[in-house]
């Protein structure tokens, strides 16, 4: 018996983790857990990898935490290589309608004209997964979106 076709959406940039499952570019399962991307990736992707066939990972390639967009980053990278995945990557702004994302303290990213910057004392917007997936919306350039301070 062959197992579903599907894609997968990862917004591993915050906590809790959402995951969401598309089968036909449509949303039919959403895992949300909370906990360290290193512990709960690998059980959330062996269960996945088990019940469906991937054809794409889709994750936020940052800003947001540092370590979780590193791991995120290297955990679907092997993938892709290891199970001939294709892998793409979106900014998290476009999984929160553009709101600001939690930094570090007091500080969030905001996105204004294409330029990410840190403003401080904001509200961070809920991440949420599209109903329908568009690939065209998504990249392959994976690479991680780290924005640093200047020293």
């Amino acid at each position: 018996m062959s197992k579903p076709l599907v894609d997968i959406v990862a917004i591993t940039i915050s906590n809790p983790l959402l995951i969401g499952v598309y089968e036909d570019k449509k949303l039919i399962k959403i895992i949300k857990k909370e906990g360290k991307t290193s512990e709960i990736l690998p059980e959330i992707f062996d269960e996945l990898l088990k019940k469906y066939e991937i054809k794409n990972i889709i994750y936020s390639k940052g800003p947001g935490s540092y370590m979780s967009i590193k791991l995120s980053y290297l955990f679907f990278k092997t993938l892709e290589i290891t199970k001939n995945i294709n892998f793409l990557a979106k900014d998290g702004f476009y999984f929160n309608n553009n709101k600001p994302i939690k930094a570090v303290g007091n500080s969030y990213f905001i996105k204004k004209e294409g330029i990410i910057l840190l403003e401080k004392n904001l509200e961070a917007g809920e991440f949420f997964l599209p109903q329908k997936l568009k690939i065209d919306d998504f990249s392959k350039d994976t690479s991680p979106l780290y924005v640093l301070k200047a020293v």
